[in-house]
């Protein structure tokens, strides 16, 4: 079995992101985490291939954090990545230069998928598939790297398994080699963690997870993983139609659109629950 190193996407932001935090009332309802495992009782799972990899921790105790967020249902529901939700004693989404609160946050202790239950109203949804991509398609991951709007492309190599730090469980992954990015950038993709990541048929198909900036290797979730959380949270009855990419420049255009729309936005983690402004750092 091929076993590889894979960095969690550093924690270093370029500029340093100043956000006051607001409730719905002047002391927010405390967070709500529920987990959704779908492993106990044990049941068969879907089997991947022999490729794993490790993902780094970052050492030290949990700090504020940024990553992305991507609405799944209009009426308030929004997957990120279960890395960037998990220890934190506040979750916001940002809008109009604000974090705004939210208070139900279900994480999966399957794969690194989390989705927020009661976040800001969408116009739009994105449309997601549990059907894993041949190898060799181009996949287009859209988020907030270094806290920063980019779109990257990548060619998905295969299936794999990974396992976070020293904990002895593996999840599923889909592992994808980067081939492009727009705006061009060499910068780190800490931040891009949460974001959607598309086929070329327009559905979602993953989550980021985790990157290497020095291979160039992206993980993500496995499309299955993400759809079985989405399902037990019973907060998705939106099925938005997905449209084939007719290109690259395509990709651009509709990531452009969403993120005036709204639908792809940062969202914050603060693991201090005192009222105060803090600064966010992207979380990989």
């Amino acid at each position: 079995m091929a076993r590889r190193s894979i960095g969690c996407l550093p924690l270093m932001l370029g500029g340093i992101l100043a956000l006051a935090w607001i409730g719905e009332v002047t002391q927010p309802t405390p967070l709500q985490v529920e987990t959704f495992d779908p492993r106990s009782p044990r049941r068969p799972m879907p089997q991947w291939s022999d490729e794993a990899f490790v993902i780094e921790d970052r050492p030290g105790a949990p700090s504020d954090s940024m990553g992305t967020a991507f609405a799944v249902d209009r009426d308030g529901a929004w997957l990120t990545a279960e890395h960037v939700t998990h220890d934190c004693a506040r979750i916001g989404l940002e809008e109009g230069g604000v974090a705004r609160a939210v208070s139900r946050v279900v994480e999966s202790r399957e794969a690194d998928a989390a989705l927020v239950r009661d976040g800001l109203p969408s116009d739009h949804a994105l449309p997601l598939s549990g059907r894993v991509p041949a190898p060799g398609s181009v996949g287009f991951h859209m988020g907030f790297p270094a806290g920063r709007a980019a779109l990257v492309v990548s060619e998905l190599i295969g299936a794999a398994s990974a396992r976070r730090g020293r904990t002895e469980e593996t999840q599923p992954v889909l592992a994808w080699a980067e081939v492009a990015r727009l705006p061009e950038s060499d910068d780190t993709l800490s931040g891009i963690s949460g974001g959607p990541v598309f086929a070329e048929d327009g559905h979602v198909v993953a989550v980021n997870s985790a990157a290497t900036d020095r291979r160039g290797r992206i993980l993500t979730t496995a499309p299955d993983a993400m759809i079985r959380l989405v399902q037990a949270s019973r907060a998705v009855n939106d099925q938005p139609v997905a449209y084939p990419f007719a290109g690259l420049a395509d990709a651009e255009v509709r990531f452009a659109s969403w993120l005036e729309q709204g639908v792809i936005r940062r969202i914050f983690c603060d693991v201090d629950d005192a009222p105060r402004l803090t600064a966010a750092q992207p979380k990989g």
